[in-house]
């Protein structure tokens, strides 16, 4: 089937909390069907692991019924990041794909640092967790090596669902080039780390984004009832990026919002990037190195939000310049270990005997701060595009675009990733009704920043 004829794209998009299979339009971009299901960590057995075949199931069921209303023609796949896949000689499982939020000990974590690479080969800044794939799979290596002796084959994640369907093994640079230390951008190859670890044998070929892997195997066409082709998948963050690198000029930013709010500088300064504050290189669709920098936002706003309850937009907004003039605010880190401020604790200041509103006003400022140090640490220049739930949170496209001093566009929706990985398949990027919020200038603000900023010292 030639891609122009795709008009319907299913695409398999799991994320760290949620899992789904969005159909969408070809011609319109529009999401027609989407089912969903949380993305759930198993905590027994020999490590927090994901419930693959949870996930598995819950995929083939919903392709089958999405096979037949709305159907689709090709399949597309993108999932998070700082996970991989390792299978056995008869292509199964050898090991559960494991939590990237697990935490080892400190004496594998210190044999680890000792043996990675360095920044200034792989771009790719020692994270804690299992954050570091590299990290993850000297893990288990370490951990349990008569487990890991069984190991024939290892995937990147977007690319073991596509074997599962197709099965055909690859792996792909966007996953590769997401914070692993496995891959050298500056030689588009893979890093020493994958000599050290002694898996350069087990890595499954490198084949593209785009690349159309196979139609999905007989078995599973008679179980969904349809026969299309798979194509190879991308990391989800890139995924959101793809759009903009087909039809947008340098410079440019793209905030990619999620559990992670990843800043991308498409333009901006490799030579920057300063790793112990969450800054790297991601590699693009395309194979090329992408300044970047992360926190892990939306788990944050998820948990502020728990806390504080529901609250309109419009009341949050008319809270802020009460919270700017009362010097109320929130540091980082809510979320530990992560993002451009390391080894800060959060705390509240000002914040006793305050609505609501003014406490997710305070939150909404302190995202919009932190993404404004985001991109700063990236060398970010011209327009920003923000894409996922914070696209739909104009206090926090209000506080960016007058923090960052230039246009902030919102993409409607609710995550760009489905509709980046629907591009893999060939077909043309569609035009949304961007939201576009200009820089205002917010009595306070810029001298509150810098309380902020002073607050943490």
């Amino acid at each position: 089937m030639s891609t122009l004829s795709y008009r319907r794209i299913a695409v398999l998009d799991i994320g760290k909390t949620n899992a789904k299979v969005v159909v969408l339009d070809s011609e319109t971009g529009t999401e027609i069907a989407v089912l969903k299901r949380p993305n759930i960590t198993i905590k027994t057995g020999p490590y927090p692991h994901y419930d693959i075949e949870a996930l598995w199931c819950f995929a083939l069921d919903a392709l089958k019924r999405l096979a037949r209303e709305p159907g689709f023609d090709a399949i597309s796949i993108t999932t998070h990041g700082a996970a991989a896949a390792l299978l056995d000689r008869d292509g199964a499982l050898a090991m559960p794909v494991i939590d990237y939020e697990h935490e080892y000990p400190q004496a594998i974590r210190d044999a680890y640092t000792a043996l990675r690479p360095s920044f200034d080969e792989t771009f790719s800044p020692r994270l804690a967790m299992g954050l570091n794939v590299g990290a993850q799979l000297h893990y288990q290596k370490s951990a349990l090596p008569a487990d890991f002796a069984e190991v024939a084959t290892i995937l990147t994640y977007a690319q073991y669902w596509a074997a599962r369907l197709t099965g055909v093994s690859a792996n792909e640079l966007t996953s590769l080039g997401c914070h692993t230390d496995l891959w050298n951008p500056k030689t588009s190859d893979y890093s020493s780390l994958v000599d050290r670890l002694g898996i350069r044998d087990l890595m499954a070929p490198i084949r593209s984004a785009f690349d159309a892997l196979g139609p999905v195997l007989p078995e599973i066409a008679d179980e969904i009832g349809i026969s299309v082709p798979v194509y190879c998948g991308i990391h989800d963050s890139n995924a959101s990026l793809l759009p903009h690198l087909v039809h947008r000029e340098a410079p440019f930013a793209v905030v990619s919002t999620g559990t992670w709010v990843i800043s991308f500088g498409v333009g901006g300064d490799l030579d920057r990037l300063d790793p112990s504050r969450d800054a790297l290189a991601n590699v693009d669709a395309y194979g090329r190195a992408v300044p970047s920098s992360r926190f892990m936002g939306g788990r944050e706003f998820e948990m502020l939000s728990a806390e504080i309850g529901p609250v309109n937009d419009d009341a949050a907004w008319a809270a802020i310049g009460a919270v700017i003039g009362k010097g109320m605010m929130l540091l980082p880190n809510i979320a530990p270990a992560s993002g451009p401020f390391p080894g800060k604790i959060g705390r509240w200041i000002g914040a006793e005997e305050v609505s609501r509103e003014a406490r997710h006003a305070a939150a909404c400022l302190y995202l919009a701060l932190m993404t404004d140090a985001c991109l700063g640490l990236i060398g970010a220049k011209g327009p920003v595009v923000v894409e996922g739930p914070f696209a739909l949170n104009e206090t926090y496209l209000k506080l960016l675009a007058a923090l960052a001093d230039r246009e902030v566009m919102a993409l409607p929706g609710t995550t760009g990733t489905s509709q980046g990985a629907a591009l893999l398949t060939g077909i043309r990027p569609v035009s949304g009704a961007e939201r576009h919020f200009a820089p205002a200038d917010i009595p306070g603000l810029i001298a509150y920043r810098d309380r902020w900023y002073a607050a943490m010292e």
